[in-house]
C-alpha cells in the first residue's frame, strides 16, 4: 500500500477526518517554491504549448501541481464536453443535442461513461460541464452548452456533474458571461444585479449545489475586469454568497492578465502551463501586492478539492477497455437518437411523411455535401479524437441494405432533383461544419496576445509551432450567417418539387432559420452533430425504430430582426434579460419553432393538473399525460409560469417520459421555485413572491393545449444579508 503523505491524508478523510483540517497539516509539509507550484500548470509555457500545438490538443491529461515528493498527483486535465479529449475517445452528440433530450437521467449516464474514460486514461479533473447561456444562435460555441433557459441549463450541467464524479473531479465553466466567441479575449461584458442573478448565474450557482469540484472562469472582461482576476465573481459571489469549497481555474493561457490580482481576487490555479504566475508571482509577493496568505489560502482549496474527492473515488480505476466500448458506443448512438427534434412532419397520401417505411423503400436518395461527412462538431479544445465516426448516408445505407441508395453530394439543385424523381424518398442533409461555427482563434491576434503577455522564447521554432496551432483553428468562431447556404436552400426547394417524399435534416449547433424553404418540404429534423453514432442515429429516427423525442432547447424566430443585439467583433456589449423565447414573447411575434418545441411519431394529450408547494425553493405539479396515438413514444412534459413583476414566461419543471400507446399515466413533475425569483437590490438578494402563482403545464413554451394550475406560496421569511432585517417581499 503506497505510504506517501498524501495517501495518509486521503485515508483518513475516508475515516472520518475533515478534508480542509487534513490539507493544512499537508500543507504545512510543502516548501515555499512547492506552494508556489501548486498555483499554475507543471510544464514551462513555450515548451509546453509547444507540445500541444504538434503532437495535437490534450492528447495526454495536462497536469496542474503535482508534488511528487509528497504524492499529490496535482489537477490532471481533460477537456469536453462531447466526450474526452484525451486520447480516442468516445465521441457523444454535442451538448446542445443532449439539452434537446430534456433527459437528465441519460446525461448522467453519459457523465459516467465521460468520466470512466478520464480515469482510465490518467486523467482526475474534467473540464467539460459548459453551461454558458445561449443568448444569441450565431454563437460560435453554441454546440458546446444546453440551451437559452437558466434551468435547463442547471439541470443538465447537473446531471453530467454527478456521472462525471463517480469516476473524477468536474469542473464547470465559463464562469461567466461568456457567449461569443470572436471577441472572447477582448469583449467587457456588461450586466446588471438584476440580469446577472436572474438570467446568467443561476445554472452556474445549481451546479455549485450539486458538488461540482472545479469553476474555470471565463476569458471575457465582465463589468471591467477580467473574469479571471475578478473579485466579484469568484469570491464575493462564488465562495461568499454560494459557499463554494472546491478549486477555481483559469482558461487557458489567457485567463488571467495579472498574477498578483488573479490570486487576491481568488482563482487558485492558472492553466494550463507555467506562464504568468511563474514570470511574475515571486516579484509581487516580495512588493507585496501579493500575499502569502492568498497563497495559502489557494494552496489550501486546491489540496482540500484533491483530498475530497480521493477520498469519495473507488480505489479501482476504470480499466482502458472501457474507452469506446460497445456499452460506450450504444450510449452515443441512443443519444443522437433521443436528441433528434422534429420539426415538420406533413402528410403525403395522407399520412405524415416520417417514418420512412423501410420494406417499401426501393431506392433512396441521400444528398448534400454533409450526408457522407464526419461532421462531430468543431476543430477546438472540445474535439474528440473518436475511433470511428459513421455518416448519415453509412447509417442508412447499413439500415436499408436491400434498398439503392442514391448519393448526391455536389452543390448542383437539378442533379439532386433528377437523382431524387426516380426514388422513393429523398433525404438532404444540409447545414454547417468546423467551417461555419465553433472555436476561433486569430493567429494574428493570438500572436500579438503572446508578445505582450509572455517574453519571447530563445528558440524561433517553437514559438512558429505555436503559432500553426493557432492557424489551424482559424476556422468557425461566431456564425456569419443564420440560414442555410443560399445553393442548400436552392437544393432544397428543387428536391422538393420532384420528390414528394423529402426530408430535411439540419447539421448546426443553434437556431437555424427556415421561412424561405420550410414549406417545400414535408419533413424536417433537426439532427445537430450527433457524435460518432449520428449515422446511426439518425437512421433510427427516420426509419422509427427510435421515436424523435427531441424537444428544442432556444426558439428558432422567423427572423433575425427578433434577435438581441449581436457584435462577433465588439469590444464592449450590455447584456440584459431579453433574449430567445422570452425576447419573441415580449417582442409580441410568434417564433418559427418555439421553445421546448417538437413532433413525435405519436400523440399526447395532458389532463388534471394539480400543483403543491413542497418548501424550500420547490414545489411539484401531478398531471395526467395519456398517449393518445397509434405507437409508444416519449414526451417531455413542461411547466411554466409568469412573472407578473418582469412580463416573462419563466421554466419552472420538466419531465421526459415514455408511453405505450393508448398508456395513460399520473406523472410529477418536480419544480424549482427559484426562475420566479426576482432581484431585490434593497434585500441583495434574489426574492421569490407569495400568493397565487399561475402555471402552465405544457408540451412547448406558448403552448395552446397547456393545462392550466395554481400554486400558492406562503410568504417568504427573508432575512436581508447586509442588514439582517426582514425585507419586503413585494420589492
Amino acid at each position: 500500500m503506497s505510504s506517501t503523505p498524501f495517501d495518509a491524508a486521503v485515508r483518513a478523510v475516508r475515516d472520518g477526518a475533515d478534508a480542509a483540517v487534513e490539507a493544512v497539516a499537508l500543507y504545512a509539509q510543502h516548501s515555499s517554491e512547492e506552494r508556489l507550484w501548486l498555483l499554475d500548470g507543471d510544464d514551462p509555457f513555450w515548451e509546453g504549448q509547444s507540445v500541444m500545438m504538434q503532437e495535437g490538443y490534450n492528447v495526454h491529461p495536462i497536469v496542474h501541481g503535482s508534488i511528487p515528493r509528497l504524492g499529490i498527483p496535482g489537477l490532471r486535465f481533460s477537456d469536453g464536453p462531447r466526450g474526452v479529449v484525451v486520447g480516442k475517445s468516445t465521441a457523444f452528440p454535442v451538448s446542445m443535442s443532449r439539452g434537446a433530450t430534456w433527459d437528465t437521467e441519460l446525461e448522467q449516464r453519459i457523465g459516467e461513461a465521460i468520466g470512466a474514460e478520464v480515469a482510465a486514461q490518467g486523467g482526475n479533473f474534467f473540464a467539460g460541464v459548459c453551461i454558458n447561456l445561449l443568448r444569441h444562435p450565431a454563437w460560435g460555441r453554441a454546440q458546446e452548452t444546453y440551451g437559452e433557459d437558466s434551468l435547463l441549463l442547471g439541470e443538465m450541467g447537473s446531471a453530467l456533474t454527478r456521472g462525471v464524479q463517480k469516476h473524477v473531479m468536474a469542473c464547470v465553466k465559463h464562469y461567466a458571461l461568456n457567449s461569443m466567441e470572436n471577441a472572447r479575449l477582448k469583449v467587457d461584458v456588461t450586466a446588471d444585479d438584476a440580469t446577472l442573478h436572474e438570467v446568467y448565474l443561476p445554472h452556474f450557482r445549481r451546479v455549485i449545489e450539486e458538488g461540482v469540484a472545479g469553476v474555470m472562469s471565463a476569458y471575457n472582461s465582465v463589468n471591467g475586469e477580467w473574469a479571471g482576476q475578478n473579485k466579484q465573481l469568484l469570491t464575493d459571489i462564488l465562495r461568499e454568497r454560494w459557499n463554494f469549497k472546491g478549486v477555481t481555474v483559469s482558461d487557458f493561457v489567457f485567463g488571467l492578465r495579472d498574477a498578483a490580482l488573479s490570486l487576491e481576487a481568488g482563482l487558485d490555479v492558472e492553466e494550463p502551463f507555467r506562464q504568468i504566475r511563474a514570470e511574475h508571482l515571486e516579484t509581487a509577493l516580495a512588493d507585496g501586492s501579493a500575499s502569502w496568505a492568498a497563497v495559502e489560502r489557494a494552496g489550501l482549496r486546491i489540496i482540500a478539492t484533491q483530498l475530497r474527492f480521493a477520498a469519495a473515488l473507488p480505489d479501482e480505476v476504470p480499466s482502458r477497455d472501457v474507452i469506446a466500448s460497445p456499452a460506450h458506443t450504444a450510449l452515443a448512438r441512443e443519444a443522437a437518437a433521443r436528441g433528434a427534434v422534429l420539426l415538420r412532419n406533413e402528410p403525403v397520401e395522407g399520412t405524415p411523411v416520417l417514418p420512412l417505411n423501410g420494406t417499401q423503400i426501393r431506392r433512396l436518395a441521400v444528398i448534400g455535401r454533409l450526408a457522407d461527412l464526419a461532421n462531430t462538431g468543431d476543430h477546438g479544445s472540445s474535439d474528440v479524437r473518436s475511433p470511428y465516426v459513421v455518416t448519415a448516408l453509412e447509417g442508412l445505407t447499413s439500415a436499408l441494405p436491400d434498398a439503392e441508395i442514391v448519393y448526391v453530394p455536389d452543390d448542383d439543385a437539378d442533379a439532386a432533383a433528377r437523382a431524387a424523381a426516380d426514388c422513393d424518398a429523398a433525404v438532404i442533409v444540409a447545414g454547417y461544419t468546423a467551417d461555419d461555427e465553433g472555436e476561433w482563434a486569430d493567429p494574428d491576434a493570438f500572436g500579438a496576445e503572446l508578445t505582450a503577455l509572455f517574453p519571447p522564447h530563445p528558440d524561433g521554432d517553437v514559438a512558429i509551432a505555436s503559432m500553426a496551432g493557432a492557424e489551424a483553428m482559424a476556422g468557425g468562431g461566431d456564425r456569419e450567417r443564420l440560414t442555410l447556404r443560399p445553393v442548400d436552400e436552392e437544393i432544397i426547394r428543387a428536391v422538393g418539387s420532384a420528390n414528394a417524399r423529402t426530408v430535411v435534416v439540419i447539421v448546426a449547433a443553434g437556431a437555424v432559420i427556415t421561412e424561405s424553404w420550410k414549406s417545400s418540404v414535408p419533413g424536417i429534423l433537426m439532427g445537430w452533430y450527433a457524435g460518432m453514432e449520428g449515422g446511426n442515429g439518425l437512421a433510427d429516427v427516420l426509419l422509427g425504430a427510435a421515436d424523435p423525442s427531441g424537444r428544442l432547447p432556444f426558439a428558432i424566430p422567423t427572423s433575425e430582426d427578433h434577435l438581441p443585439y449581436f457584435d462577433r467583433h465588439a469590444t464592449e456589449i450590455t447584456y440584459d434579460r431579453w433574449h430567445g423565447q422570452r425576447l419573441l414573447d415580449r417582442l409580441g411575434v410568434p417564433a418559427a419553432f418555439p421553445f421546448g418545441f417538437g413532433l413525435s411519431y405519436t400523440q399526447f394529450s395532458l389532463s388534471d393538473a394539480a400543483a403543491e408547494f413542497t418548501g424550500d425553493e420547490t414545489a411539484r405539479v401531478t398531471v395526467a399525460l395519456e398517449n393518445t396515438g397509434s405507437r409508444a413514444g416519449r414526451h417531455v412534459v413542461q411547466v411554466y409560469a409568469h412573472r407578473p413583476q418582469v412580463g416573462d414566461r419563466v421554466l419552472l419543471g420538466f419531465t421526459p417520459v415514455a408511453l405505450e400507446t393508448g398508456e395513460r399515466r399520473v406523472i410529477t413533475v418536480p419544480l424549482s421555485l427559484r426562475p420566479l425569483a426576482v432581484w431585490s437590490p434593497e434585500a441583495d438578494r434574489l426574492i421569490t413572491p407569495n400568493g397565487a402563482i399561475s402555471l402552465e403545464v405544457a408540451s412547448f413554451a406558448g403552448d395552446r393545449d397547456a393545462v392550466d394550475t395554481t400554486l400558492e406560496l406562503p410568504a417568504p421569511a427573508l432575512v436581508c444579508p447586509r442588514t439582517g432585517s426582514l425585507p419586503d417581499a413585494g420589492a
